[in-house]
């Protein structure tokens, strides 16, 4: 049996600032339409698939982790540190900066709608 991970939703207020959000901070193509969605393309095929939602009604944030290249994190993070987005070494966003758990990098913070992402260059769990 094959099981491979091809696409989520993600709800966002704006879908167009929200994805070019994504793809302008990780340095990844422009979003592709694709029917009411955008679509925006990782490794493996997988894509995010962002939809806006109604006027009014509530995003539920949701928190979407992306284990990268030690050189991608060192650009990822330099485009969010350019940018002034803040960033936190912990998801109770208690410690700004980076955490180096488990003999990795990582670090998390907002996107536009509020969801939560996280930068990680080694799978929790497994030290070198």
């Amino acid at each position: 049996m094959s099981i491979a991970f091809n696409h989520t939703i993600v709800a966002a207020k704006d879908k167009q600032h929200s994805a070019y959000f994504l793809t302008t901070l990780f340095g990844l193509p422009d979003p592709v339409p694709a029917g009411r969605f955008l679509a925006v393309e990782l490794d493996h095929g997988a894509t995010l698939d962002y939809v806006e939602v109604p006027p009014g009604e509530e995003i539920h944030p949701q928190h979407y982790a992306f284990l990268v290249s030690e050189e991608d994190f060192d650009a990822i993070h330099g485009r969010i540190v350019e940018q002034g987005i803040e960033h936190w070494a912990d998801p109770r966003q208690s410690a700004h900066g980076i955490n180096h758990n488990d003999g990795g990098r990582g670090t998390y913070f907002l996107d536009p709608a509020g969801h939560y992402l996280e930068i990680l260059t080694r799978p929790y769990g497994r030290r070198p």
